[in-house]
């Protein structure tokens, strides 16, 4: 084993819920096997500055049900840039850390693989809403968004059904589908218009013909953010077919909350998979969950390789719809 007696813990980009979960695992976990742990405030800008604190297993008690991040999160510009990562290096060294575990999605990771690179032992933990890094099933907070949208979305159709309308809600998601065709999915949507899946207006005005023939007095389209804006397909659905749409954008309640047990269970298995991978060695990696299991990958695994949607779940939507 590495010898380790001092390793840091920090939250970096968007917050997720489950977040509290895995800094409380990476503390409890890394005491439990004789470490010391410094909690490092606002991600990497918290780091040039040296915002810092002590973690113990009573300051990290009661965080587990919490969402957002104790730690809080912050954007780095300085960071970005060479001389901002010879800065951070320094401050690592300043600080006395033999390690550091950092929480977060894709930028999160480069960061850390940058650090990596310049011989300093990270691991990351993957926690991010969208679900878009390859080498895990699913990322922490994943699962606490879709409940979150779903239970927003199962409000709208009441109001749908209840006045004959037309809702179009748009979700979070970035540049992938994997929380807009869960939420669709288990909704029931009548459409859902994904990144991976090309946008044909004719074919969605067709399916939505073809309900009103059926009888179906009301309909919902999930949208993701990285197709277009909600207030767009209106317009589009408007101007082609006369259809009046009303429209939700959920926005940034999806990203808070309490986590639900899957996230908060998955969130301490990575912490604790990611303080064991850093004292057996490991660095440059991020810890994952496949079928199960906890696995640790390459950081660069989560830009390098794209993680696909079902075609199964695609297909499922598709005849459900009808």
């Amino acid at each position: 084993m590495t010898e380790m007696k001092r390793i840091g813990v920090l939250t970096s980009g968007g917050d997720a819920p489950g977040m509290n979960a895995a800094i409380r695992a990476v503390t409890r976990c890394a005491i439990y096997r004789g470490l010391e742990v410094i909690g490092i405030r606002r991600g990497f800008e918290g780091l040039l500055e040296g915002d810092v604190i002590p973690l113990t297993s009573r300051s990290v008690g009661g965080i587990i049900h919490r969402g957002g991040t104790v730690l809080r999160t912050a954007r780095s510009e300085r960071f970005k840039k060479p001389e901002g990562q010879v800065e951070a290096l320094d401050r690592l060294k300043e600080l006395d850390l033999d390690g550091l575990i950092l929480i977060g999605g894709e930028g999160t990771f480069k960061g850390a693989w940058a650090l990596s690179e310049r011989g300093f032992p990270v691991a990351g933990i993957p926690g991010t809403i969208d679900n878009d890094i390859a080498g895990t099933d699913v990322t922490i907070g994943f699962d606490t968004a879709v409940n979150t949208a779903l239970d927003a979305v199962r409000k709208l159709r009441d109001t749908a059904s209840s006045h004959d309308r037309l809702f179009i809600i748009e979700v979070m998601g970035r540049r992938c589908g994997f929380l807009a065709a869960q939420v669709a999915l288990a909704s029931g949507a009548e459409y859902v218009l994904l990144p991976e899946m090309p946008f044909d207006l004719d074919h969605l005005c067709k399916k939505l013909h073809y309900a009103r023939r059926q009888g179906k007095t009301h309909s919902l389209i999930i949208v993701a953010e990285g197709v277009m804006g909600a207030q767009d397909l209106a317009a589009k659905l408007k101007d082609t077919a006369g259809y009046e749409a009303r429209v939700t954008v959920l926005g940034h309640i999806q990203r808070g909350g309490s986590p639900t047990a899957f996230d908060a269970t998955l969130a301490s298995r990575m912490g604790a998979h990611a303080v064991k991978a850093l004292l057996e060695g490991e660095s440059g990696i991020m810890t994952g969950s496949l079928c199960g299991q906890m696995v640790t990958h390459p950081l660069s695994v989560a830009w390098e390789e794209k993680k696909p949607l079902s075609d199964e779940v695609l297909s499922l939507m598709e005849m459900l719809s009808i």
